[in-house]
């Protein structure tokens, strides 16, 4: 892998002013990606929601579903 220097060189970028700075009216020059900027990943788990958590939710909706359609029920009786 090669470095490379994520500053622009003032001497060889257009647009900047000695000090490094911008003048106005001037669009900055954009940043330089940097893949050296995190480590390698090498496993990446699924994405998604696992089958026990979403049945446990699911069952956990529907009981007080019930709950509240049993106790409208109740009241209109």
């Amino acid at each position: 892998m090669s470095y490379t220097n994520p500053d622009p060189d003032p001497d060889r970028t257009t647009g900047l002013e000695p000090g490094g700075g911008v003048p106005p009216g001037e669009t900055p020059p954009a940043e330089s990606s940097m893949p050296e900027a995190g480590p390698q990943e090498t496993h990446n788990p699924p994405k998604g929601w696992g089958k026990a958590p979403l049945t446990v939710i699911l069952v956990l909706c529907a009981l007080v579903a019930a709950f509240f359609l049993a106790y409208a029920l109740i009241l209109m009786f």
